[in-house]
């Protein structure tokens, strides 16, 4: 055992580590920390803990010094890790968010999560859960393109006006092309 490591069991405490050792339907995990601060209260060596419990130096002195500092209870928890993900800011949300509002770079109907993860920087998960937060979905997202006529507004004045006031005695008839033949967000008329 090393120097200036010693460690004495209560006798609840004995009791208690020694009912999970021996308990089949404890986690294995928990019952060889067990063991390792059982052996190393009846004096056992580092070497033979090692050996009977299957575990590396390192292993064993870190569950005796946690047992040390926590007791009991610090055997059977794990110690909680960062996440390796760093989380991202509110500001990359707002980000995302108004690029998605906005027209891709490309010529493209709307924004893919590929390609907004590397007009973002992050990645294409990354993307998706930020649409999914705040209800994005950019794939079913329609937009009314205006045509850049310059008569447009007058055109559209005077459509609107007969199915608004059709003049006496007149028929309006709408004509429409075919919805297999129209293009996606056509530019030209």
């Amino acid at each position: 055992m090393r120097t200036g490591i010693s460690i004495t069991l209560t006798p609840s405490d004995r009791q208690r580590l020694e009912a999970v050792a021996s308990n089949r339907n404890t986690a294995q995990k928990h019952v060889w920390r067990a063991v390792i601060v059982l052996l190393s209260a009846d004096g056992v060596c580092t070497t033979e803990i090692m050996r009977r419990t299957g575990t590396s130096k390192t292993c064993v002195w870190r569950w005796q010094e946690r047992f040390m500092q926590e007791g009991v209870d610090g055997l059977l928890r794990d110690k909680t890790r960062p996440s390796r993900i760093k989380p991202l800011g509110p500001d990359m949300a707002e980000r995302v968010v108004n690029l998605t509002l906005s027209d891709p770079p490309v010529e493209a109907t709307h924004w893919t999560a590929a390609m907004m993860a590397r007009e973002s920087g992050i990645s294409a998960s990354a993307v998706r859960r930020i649409w999914r937060a705040h209800g994005l979905q950019p794939h079913r997202y329609r937009q009314f393109k205006l045509s850049n006529d310059p008569k447009f507004g007058e055109k559209l004045r005077d459509v609107v006006g007969l199915y608004v006031d059709p003049p006496a005695h007149a028929i309006v008839l709408s004509v429409d092309e075919k919805s297999q033949i129209q293009a996606l967000d056509r530019t030209q008329p």
